[in-house]
């Protein structure tokens, strides 16, 4: 059975046809604006990917494909919640107010990408708010970091929520099956977001779990567990606000599985080529996020090709000026290395410290520093 024949949450179809009544926060302008979010951090993306490829940017997980589940992430939530991401959520860290500069210092080695201390761009949507954790590379380690942090929401007594995301791959793994049980025994203000994109690196879908729907595991948990079309804006947006909602009220956490799918490679050190078929990937992008609103805005006469071309115009230019920026950074000093890991000064650390001091001054009497964007492997 094709995956699109699941049982979901759905609004628009693939075609950009309206199945069930919008609810009463869909208005033209906002669909507009969640169109918009969605196509700039696609041609974010886009550019990420060719940083990588040029030597620019560190190992690069593209969120080609999963656009719709972020923008409505950072959408959904209010500025004092907490998000906990996991590698591929940038366009969610984008809507909640982390700019694309940080994300591309991030990829491109350098950890002040996790800062989010300061104020970011003033015209993003939260500007300058920074409880959000920074990307989780190892798998499914963030489900319980979010746990921690839902249960001091609650000590607390704040009416705010925890969302933390991971993909269909993460699912298998004892940290979240942990996580959605102590957060079910506990009863806390906490929202799992699953983006089912039906890889988990090169595993398929079918070979990770035999129950027809991951968010069925909800049910071994004692939680709500909710299925929804990743692909539909309007759906996972719901869905999350309903849930973030209910959290809030204090009944409980949410399971919420996207069913999407991952239409680039698993990162760009990975070639998909050698484990999926062309004719699967082709009709993956006929479910695709961003054509399939585009597709609605235009039959419901709200948005023209001519807007598209304008706005998608914009977005080169603002994916344009933050990479300029990203490349004109300063590279962090070699030492910050050792920044934070204790309490107090450690003796043996202080020692290796001045001595990667002194290594870096000379490499760069010899003229062998590194140029930025071209740190660590992240990935």
């Amino acid at each position: 059975m094709s995956v699109q024949a699941l049982p979901m949450y759905r609004f628009i179809d693939h075609h950009g046809n309206l199945i069930s009544p919008l609810p009463h926060w869909a208005k033209p302008s906002t669909l507009i604006q969640y169109y918009c979010d969605m196509l700039l951090t696609r041609t974010y993306d886009n550019k990420a990917v060719a940083l990588q490829r040029t030597g620019k940017l560190g190992t690069y997980p593209s969120h080609l494909g999963a656009e719709a589940i972020g923008i409505a992430i950072g959408r959904a939530m209010e500025p004092q919640d907490v998000f906990v991401p996991y590698y591929r959520d940038m366009p969610a860290m984008w809507a909640r107010g982390i700019s694309m500069e940080k994300n591309l210092q991030y990829w491109g080695g350098d950890e002040r990408g996790s800062d989010f201390r300061l104020p970011d761009q003033q015209d993003l949507p939260n500007s300058g708010y920074c409880r959000d954790f920074p990307f989780c590379v190892p798998i499914a380690t963030q489900c319980t970091h979010a746990v921690g942090i839902a249960s001091a929401l609650k000590i607390e007594g704040l009416h705010n929520a925890a969302v933390v995301t991971c993909g269909d791959g993460a699912t298998s793994k004892g940290d979240f099956l942990e996580s959605i049980n102590c957060a079910g025994v506990w009863n806390l203000p906490l929202v799992f977001v699953v983006n089912n994109n039906q890889w988990a690196i090169s595993v398929p879908r079918s070979l990770q779990c035999a129950a027809g729907l991951l968010s069925e595991k909800a049910k071994g948990a004692g939680i709500e567990g909710v299925t929804v079309d990743g692909n539909d804006i309007v759906a996972i947006y719901d869905a999350i606000s309903n849930a973030l909602d209910k959290a809030k009220k204090g009944k409980g956490p949410t399971l919420i599985e996207a069913i999407s799918y991952r239409l680039s490679d698993h990162t760009t050190a990975d070639d998909a080529t050698r484990y999926r078929s062309s004719a699967e990937l082709e009709e993956a992008w006929q479910f695709d996020p961003v054509a399939r609103m585009k597709a609605y805005m235009i039959k419901q006469k709200i948005w023209s090709e001519e807007q598209d071309k304008d706005w998608l115009d914009q977005c080169k230019e603002k994916v344009e000026v933050a990479v300029s920026h990203y490349m004109q950074l300063t590279q962090s000093a070699p030492e910050s290395a050792f920044d934070y890991l204790y309490e107090s000064a450690d003796p043996d650390l202080n020692k290796q410290r001045d001595e990667l001091i002194n290594k870096a001054m000379r490499m760069q009497g010899q003229g062998q520093g590194q140029g930025q964007g071209q740190g660590d492997d992240n990935g």
